[in-house]
């Protein structure tokens, strides 16, 4: 690999704790494809790894729950020919994704006082559709 993947700040993917697996990509691709495992499967183990700090793992196997077997995430990347390029594709497809689960929630929305304008220009707005519509009746024929 080309180096470590930063989740964020100062924690990276560790290299000891993924497990990596190859197979032979599936679709058309004439005699290459038939004889190189270039497709890659990466496995980590989120229920128990050390690397990463208890409220970032928490948070992580709470939101990639869905995603999660017996606490193992995985990975696939098959969309380069090489199985070099894949595992770099997987390894920073997984660092983003740990990332993403990672981050924390977002600052809860504070409520504001809808603006004198804005309530204006839509009653405005309200009035004007209401005469072409008026407008549009047969009434005054």
């Amino acid at each position: 690999m080309s180096g470590p993947y930063v989740i964020r700040g100062a924690v990276s993917l560790p290299e000891q704790e993924l497990m990596w697996r190859f197979s032979r990509s599936s679709g058309p691709g004439g005699q290459h494809v038939n004889t190189s495992s270039s497709q890659v499967e990466l496995r980590f183990d989120l229920a128990r790894t050390e690397s990463l700090p208890p409220v970032w793992r928490e948070r992580a196997l709470e939101r990639l729950a869905d995603r999660l077997v017996d606490g193992v995430i995985t990975v696939r990347a098959s969309e380069h020919r090489s199985q070099w390029r894949n595992r770099e594709a997987a390894a920073v497809r997984m660092a983003a994704l740990l990332a993403q689960a990672t981050a924390p929630p977002p600052a809860p929305r504070k409520a504001r006082k809808v603006p004198k304008g804005v309530v204006e220009r839509r009653l405005r707005n309200k009035r004007r559709r209401s005469e072409l519509k008026r407008g549009r009746s047969g009434r005054d024929w």
